[in-house]
């Protein structure tokens, strides 16, 4: 039996879920999600709490069962609460700076990297050196983090770069010089 799949999803006040079929759709203060159960999956609803129930003990619906309650408590988080991940930029003269909506970003390249938000992010710049992705969806905030990070990953010798706020750049020693 999944562990994680039998667990119930708390429903905080000020959010809406309504099933229809195999969709399933949450609505809160910050938005709406949908998402589609996988086949036969069954939701069921009370008061205050989802429950998620498998329809065979197959090995692929054992490993679905928890991803669906997983992506469900997403959604449900993200409706009342929201996803921020945090970057940080280091290096000397790099820098991010809002433009409108977007972002430019001065990481050593010859021209800045203008960043562009999808439907469904934010950026923010609260200094030069941090940026906050901040969204509804957990997966699109992540996915779009790791695209600005993958603009300049950060370097394990002096750790120049976009990384995240909680990763440590593991550091290596330069050569060794002549003797």
């Amino acid at each position: 039996m999944s562990r994680i799949g039998k667990m119930p999803v708390s429903i905080p006040k000020g959010v809406t879920v309504k099933l229809d079929g195999d969709l399933v759709a949450v609505k809160g203060p910050k938005g709406e999600l949908n998402y589609t159960l996988p086949r036969n999956f069954k939701v069921e609803m009370d008061a205050e709490a989802l429950k998620v129930i498998r329809p065979s003990d197959t090995r692929e619906d054992r490993a679905l069962h928890g991803l669906a309650r997983n992506l469900i408590r997403n959604m449900v988080v993200g409706v009342s609460e929201g996803y921020t991940r945090t970057l940080e930029i280091v290096g000397v003269g790099y820098k991010a700076t809002p433009q409108g909506k977007a972002l430019k970003l001065y990481v050593g390249y010859s021209h800045p990297v203008v960043v562009e938000p999808e439907p469904g992010i934010e950026l923010e710049a609260p200094s030069v050196s941090t940026i906050v992705v901040k969204g509804i969806d957990k997966m699109k905030v992540g996915q779009f983090a790791a695209n600005v990070r993958a603009i300049r990953p950060p370097e394990p010798y002096k750790g120049k770069g976009i990384k995240y706020a909680e990763e440590v750049v593991r550091r290596k020693v330069g050569k060794a010089g002549a003797k």
